[in-house]
């Protein structure tokens, strides 16, 4: 997704609105913008970077916008002074220069101007006069009131100098060493605030859920007398809620305050509901100034030792970590990005996101209206601010977002960079006294670890008695982490009721289109240092996305299989904190294949569809419903069920096959029509074994047991060097062959892990293999490991396959993303078609296609290898849950050591698997849980050993 910059007329018309939004409300702050609204809709300035690109000459720049994405200066990333091995970079310096007037009618006004935010330090004039003392630190809102600086009904002259590296060494040790981009420039909006010389100058609010209102509200030049009408209204104007009146006396400068409205729908995730709260500063009963903003009334209660209360209940946090960024902008982001980025928070079933800083104000509104908790962050990543630097800087946080209802956690830098010296300044700003953590401490009676291990213990998590949620956790470099192990930390996690939640790392690929970068590559993630995301860099949604999203759906199935007994009924628990399921939506469909499966243009059909009547299911209820099957269900090939929440957003869908693979191998593979004219045969030759069909033969070395070649009416397809045994060694012991009612017949005994493999060709030239694996195996079953009951990371058989061949895959099974042994949710039964990409998640920005096509691929049923030269083939299976692996992906070019991007694949190109790897997160598999552990097999005396059926089919 990219954004269209408006033309001018637009950008005018945008600014006109903003301002000129207060003379609806003639006597609210006006707002007047300097710079555009956002880096969509800039506004040109003067420019002169002093370094790097187009360095030492002055031409114009968008604000806001971070100059190294609009060719300016040096890119550089936080960690130069690690893995990068650099010397300290990116100390050039911006100037910058815009004219603006005011009317001569303000001149009885005050006038602040505002910056969003600025990298790094930055020095503002006005006219040539100072505004105020240098700010530091790049993440914050300040201002400067300049009303004795500006000449009114004439032009002004704004010049601004912003350095890049800050003169405060701990500004730089707090936001320079960093494990993230380091941009300069003015990067978001900055503006004029006028407001009448008597006026409401902060406003700091408390509401709780019961309606009940208090509120810190500071004053300017309160000359007289004054009263306050303070009173609620919808956002959509339609009800008023009573007013509140309240005297001020001459020279007032604060004042505390208390109202209660009857009739409040409180604030939750789940319930966002908001109303504006409007204050009016009367004097002798004329409006002098009007504040009015938006609130939602929540009750937040924080008990150590026992956990985190909202409303009354307690809540579970499932979390990300999210930088704000834009590959075409750096941190210079917009309202449009916001909505969209919190709305795919919102579409994993997530409820709460963090940040390393405050983010944009816009992203917070959207957390506000859609429904997510936040922790909000005093930068400072393993190092602090010094004491008065962070002073200034908590105050600017704590006073921009202390009303937002999304915010209920204030951190206090990250990973040792906190400054225990500020933790009590948090309170002295916020009257609801949030609690201020230490992200990845065990602090103060909150334990925030980071990347726990599965056994995490000791004194910590399961043996603790702090409350626990780890503000760092999952860790999702390339493929790794986020979904892959998920489910078992989680239901870990859920086991103790000290748990508040987690949050995973991050949210997207932090990766930049470098303006300074000719050639094909146009994308920097610094490698594996900012490959972190469940999203690309554009929000492409990867694998992970979707495991996450049924992992953390508020509605969970009890595991069910359909069989020939099923009734149609469900066990389905309710995971959310406040909402019943009788308000949510369900529906669902029973889906038919077509008569040809691999027909080109014969749809799936949907055979039968019915809404779920969902009983009332509370919070943490589990309770049956019932599906009204139809006569026709078992015609059917799967049943996918849909649910959506009160709002419509769809929490998951659901997908149960109808039918065994066995079922879909005797139904597709037409082993009962053969050809009668067609004859089958088998001979041995110079040791090979011939094995003749209709139009085929399939030749197979008599040392090995692997097929040599196979010939379509002489022409060869590429299907060869294999059944190579995975995680098991076997050599050949023994073969006969026979032709056998009409079939051509192959048998391999092996010694070591497989027992035997048959090969029968069909008339039509359909092959068959029946492989039986560790029959009466014994303790010297010829696996990779010492032992048949050892670790067992990946099983089965692996052929070569030319990749260059292959222009895409059709299958029947779980799809259309891959999977790994720790993540395999997300993946639902279908039929899919996708085309061959060669996608390197994490680094592929420039042709960044998902779903990924190689890697492993879960409950096959049968396959249609596509090719660009009619050489490819269709397999089936009578097996259930057997994984198909497409070749093996392409390792990351740019990769530091110990990224780990994917686990080692085994040798071949296409494989038939019982077991495959899982993915490793930011901790080795050994420290993940059960389902990220190799598994054992045992076999004994008497067992009829593992069986896998494949159908290979040559013929168009």
């Amino acid at each position: 997704m990219k954004f269209e910059k408006l033309n001018k007329k637009r950008i005018n018309t945008l600014l006109f609105i903003w301002s000129i939004f207060s003379s609806v409300y003639a006597q609210q702050t006006e707002k007047i913008l300097l710079s555009g609204l956002d880096f969509e809709h800039p506004v040109k300035w003067e420019f002169m970077c002093t370094g790097g690109n187009n360095s030492n000459k002055w031409s114009t720049i968008n604000v806001p916008s971070n100059w190294e994405l609009e060719g300016f200066g040096e890119y550089t990333y936080g960690r130069w002074y690690k893995e990068l091995n650099q010397e300290e970079p990116s100390k050039e310096e911006g100037f910058y220069r815009y004219k603006f007037k005011l009317p001569k009618s303000d001149q009885d006004r005050n006038v602040e101007i505002v910056f969003g935010g600025a990298m790094t330090d930055t020095e503002v004039k006005i006219n040539g006069k100072l505004a105020g003392s240098i700010h530091q630190g790049g993440f914050y809102e300040f201002r400067y009131d300049i009303t004795d600086k500006v000449r009114f009904g004439e032009e002004n002259t704004l010049e601004v100098h912003v350095w890049k590296h800050s003169s405060n060494e701990s500004v730089n040790a707090a936001e320079r060493k960093a494990d993230w981009w380091l941009f300069g420039g003015i990067y978001r909006p900055v503006w004029l605030e006028l407001t009448p010389k008597s006026h409401i100058s902060q406003v700091a609010v408390d509401p709780k859920m019961d309606g009940t209102l208090k509120a810190d509200i500071k004053f300017e030049q309160i000359t007289e007398k004054a009263s306050l009408e303070m009173f609620l209204q919808t956002l959509n104007g339609e009800k008023v809620f009573k007013s509140h009146f309240f005297e001020l006396k001459k020279g007032a400068s604060v004042k505390s305050v208390t109202a209660k409205w009857n009739g409040i729908d409180p604030w939750t995730p789940e319930t966002p509901n908001l109303y504006f709260l409007i204050i009016q500063l009367k004097i002798k009963g004329e409006i002098i100034h009007e504040f009015r903003e938006r609130i939602g009334f929540r009750t937040l209660e924080f008990l150590p030792k026992e956990g985190i209360y909202v409303n009354g209940k307690k809540i579970i946090m499932k979390g990300i970590n999210r930088h704000t960024i834009w590959p075409e902008s750096g941190r210079s982001t917009s309202k449009q990005i916001s909505i969209m980025d919190v709305n795919l928070i919102k579409n994993m079933n997530m409820n709460a996101v963090r940040s390393h800083y405050p983010p944009d104000e816009h992203f917070l509104e959207a957390c506000d209206s859609l429904g997510l908790f936040v922790l909000d962050e005093l930068a400072g990543w393993q190092n602090s601010y010094d004491t008065e630097t962070g002073k200034k800087l908590v105050k600017e946080m704590v006073v921009r977002d202390v009303n937002h209802p999304s915010v209920i956690i204030w951190d206090n830098g990250n990973e040792g960079g906190w400054n225990n010296k500020l933790d009590s300044l948090f309170t002295q700003y916020d009257p609801q006294k949030r609690i201020v953590i230490h992200p990845w401490s065990d602090y103060g009676g909150w334990d925030t670890h980071h990347y726990p291990t599965y056994l995490t213990g000791i004194h910590r998590f399961g043996n603790g008695e702090n409350v626990f949620f780890p503000t760092e956790f999952m860790h999702g470099t390339y493929d790794n982490g986020h979904g892959a192990g998920l489910e078992d930390f989680w239901d870990r996690f859920n086991k103790s009721p000290l748990f508040a939640g987690g949050f995973m790392w991050a949210f997207c690929d932090e990766a930049v289109k470098r303006a300074d970068w000719g050639g094909d590559e146009k994308f920097d993630s610094k490698g594996s240092l900012a490959a972190d995301g469940i999203l690309g860099p554009y929000r492409e949604e990867e694998g992970s996305f979707f495991a996450v999203k049924e992992i953390w759906a508020p509605i969970k199935f009890r595991p069910t299989k359909i069989t020939s007994k099923f009734d149609g009924s469900f066990i389905v628990s309710n995971d959310y904190i406040y909402t019943n399921l009788k308000d949510c939506s369900m529906s669902y469909e029973v889906i038919k294949l077509p008569a040809d499966v691999f027909g080109v243009s014969d749809p799936v059909q949907v055979i039968h569809k019915n809404k779920i009547e969902i009983p009332s299911i509370e919070p943490k209820e589990a309770k049956k419903i019932l599906l009204e099957l139809p006569d026709n269900f078992f015609e059917g090939d799967w049943l996918k069920i849909e649910a959506f929440d009160p709002y419509e957003r769809e929490i998951y869908t659901w997908v149960w096959p109808i039918h065994s693979a066995e079922y879909y191998f005797e139904k597709f593979s037409n082993n009962a029509e053969k050809d009668k004219k067609s004859r089958t045969n088998v001979k041995r030759s110079r040791g090979e074994i011939i094995l003749s069909g209709g139009i085929i033969k399939c030749i197979i070395d008599e040392s090995t047991g692997y097929i040599k070649s196979i010939l379509k009416a002489g022409n060869q397809v590429p299907l060869k060097d294999g059944p190579v045994p995975v995680g098991m060694k076997a050599t050949v012991k023994n073969i006969s062959t026979a032709n056998n009612e009409g079939k051509a017949v192959c048998r391999i005994d092996y010694t070591g892990g497989i027992d035997h493999i048959t090969w029968t060709i069909f008339p039509d030239g359909k092959l068959e293999m029946e492989m039986v694996a560790l029959k009466n195996a014994g303790r010297s079953s010829g696996f990779d490991g010492a032992f048949f009951e050892d670790k067992i990371s990946i099983f089965g058989i692996t052929f070569g396959y030319p990749e260059k061949d292959v222009s895409g895959i059709k299958w029947l099974g779980d799809g259309p993303y891959r999977v790994w042994k720790n993540r395999m949710q997300g993946a639902e039964f279908g039929l899919w078609k996708k085309a061959y990409n060669n996608t390197i998640t994490g680094e592929s920005f420039d042709n960044l296609v998902y779903p990924e096509f190689k890697g492993y691929h879960a409950n096959m049923v049968v396959a249609d290898i596509l090719t660009k030269n009619n050489t490819g083939f269709k397999v089936y299976t009578a097996n259930d849950k057997v994984f198909l692996r497409l070749f093996t992906p392409e390792l990351p070019k740019h990769s530091f050591p110990g990224s780990h991007p994917q686990p080692d694949f085994p040798e071949g190109d296409i494989s038939f698997l019982y077991e495959i790897p899982a993915m490793r997160s930011f901790k080795p598999l050994s420290q993940q849980g059960p389902e990220s552990q190799p598994s054992n097999i045992r076999i004994k005396s008497g067992d009829e050993g593992i069986q896998m059926k494949l159908l290979f089919d040559f013929i168009d």
